[in-house]
């Protein structure tokens, strides 16, 4: 894993070796960001992180600009490999232990981006995802909440879809709160 763009970029994060953890490949992350840039400034936005694993995503955000950064992991190596590197590099990378969903039912925060990438093993929990962001209204105004799940799993009946990529085995739904 490294970061692909911004302050620390070609940095790379040497995270322990933990089965469970499926990092974003470095291919559908340049994916991901380019989709991005033509939609966010990356400056100064707030992101959430959801089943971040070692912090691949988050990492990036906050390499482009992001004010800050929440990740949120159950694992607990995870969450100390967080932040060691984010103090270590100096990017500001909150890390929380947690369940994902029991996160979102307690965080007041609104973010720009949420980005949620579970297990895909667990890819239903992209819908309870989905449903709590939206009731809570945990997005800010033109936020965008983007999943990444497997080609099995279609979003392509929400209304807040607008975009869906695919970049192997990987595909990302982009869903965006209008005013």
């Amino acid at each position: 894993m490294r970061i692909i763009s911004g302050k620390h970029k070609g940095r790379k994060l040497r995270a322990p070796i933990i089965d469970e953890i499926r990092p974003t490949t470095d291919f559908a992350k340049t994916g991901l960001f380019n989709v991005l840039n033509n939609h966010i400034d990356f400056e100064d936005i707030v992101v959430l992180d959801l089943f971040s694993g070692f912090g691949n995503i988050a990492f990036e955000f906050a390499s482009r600009g992001a004010q800050f950064v929440d990740t949120v992991d159950s694992h607990p190596q995870s969450i100390k490999f967080i932040k060691q590197f984010a103090s270590q590099i100096q990017l500001p990378v909150n890390a929380y232990q947690s369940d994902a969903l029991q996160f979102l039912h307690k965080v007041h925060q609104k973010y720009d981006i949420i980005f949620a990438d579970p297990p895909f093993d667990m890819s239903d929990l992209l819908d309870d995802v989905l449903e709590i962001v939206v009731k809570r209204g945990l997005l800010k105004p033109n936020g965008i909440l983007i999943l990444e799940h497997e080609k099995n799993k279609s979003f392509s009946n929400h209304p807040m879809l607008f975009d869906e990529r695919k970049y192997g085995k990987v595909h990302f739904s982009f869903f965006r709160k209008t005013e």
